[in-house]
């Protein structure tokens, strides 16, 4: 495969967990589903859109389940270029569970997928190159925060194998965390029970190390809207973003 077809993620399927029912932003945001938070005046779900858009992928399988109805009332089936597919859960299944029960959505040989109620700012073409030069069955986007006793821990060899994950609390101080941001074969949902409740980060990928699992250093911004604390600094978090890209120079160079 040449180097355009390496950069091309028109072909990779991407999923987007947003079945969560944001137990702690209900205080702050209590009407609708925390994908559907208001920052800026739009949707948070819609900055993760626009980042498949600008990546030039094509299909969207959006994995909901609470206030799923609002998700497709607002988005419908089409964004922009992406063709949005909704899978929504009738239990909550987990993170995991969510992917396998869409698995018959995520129709191509890898999958992007990312969590609903987080955004990191990251070439998302550069994180596909990076994968496949690997060749391993799964890479973690992971960021560097300085307080990740909300996170938890991932611990990287030098040649970039992920070690190990820690729970949130077990650990504080800066550290890499996992950022939400996955690519992975799609056989690797086969292995997940179908009906099942698991979780991608405490069940599968953990049973991924030693096995081909590799992490993405990114050195951008990363936003958890989880807590009214995190969803009270998007509004400055993006608008610092919108700032950053009137800086930069066109990807021509002009």
């Amino acid at each position: 495969m040449g180097k355009r077809g390496v950069e091309d993620l028109s072909s990779i399927r991407a999923a987007i967990l947003a079945g969560g029912r944001g137990t702690r932003l209900q205080s702050v945001v209590a009407d609708r589903p925390k994908v559907l938070a208001v920052v800026r005046g739009r949707p948070f779900l819609s900055y993760l859109l626009d980042q498949l858009v600008e990546a030039g992928v094509r299909e969207v399988v959006l994995c909901t389940g609470y206030m799923a109805e609002q998700i497709r009332g607002v988005f419908g089936n089409q964004y922009k270029s992406l063709q949005l597919v909704h899978s929504r859960e009738d239990a909550p299944l987990g993170t995991a569970g969510a992917l396998r029960h869409a698995s018959s959505f995520l129709e191509s040989e890898s999958i992007l997928v990312m969590n609903g109620d987080s955004f990191v700012d990251a070439n998302l073409r550069d994180f596909w190159i990076w994968h496949c030069g690997l060749g391993g069955e799964a890479t973690v986007m992971v960021v560097k925060v300085l307080d990740s006793g909300r996170y938890g821990q991932v611990q990287i060899d030098g040649e970039g194998h992920l070690m190990s994950f820690s729970e949130k609390g077990e650990a504080h101080g800066s550290a890499w965390i996992n950022a939400g941001i996955y690519l992975f074969r799609h056989t690797l949902l086969d292995r997940i029970t179908a009906g099942g409740v698991f979780s991608l980060e405490r069940d599968v990928l953990p049973a991924c190390i030693g096995h081909g699992i590799y992490a993405y250093r990114n050195q951008g911004g990363f936003l958890d809207i989880g807590t009214p604390e995190a969803y009270a600094s998007a509004e400055s978090f993006f608008a610092g973003l919108a700032q950053k890209r009137l800086e930069l120079p066109d990807r021509d160079g002009t």
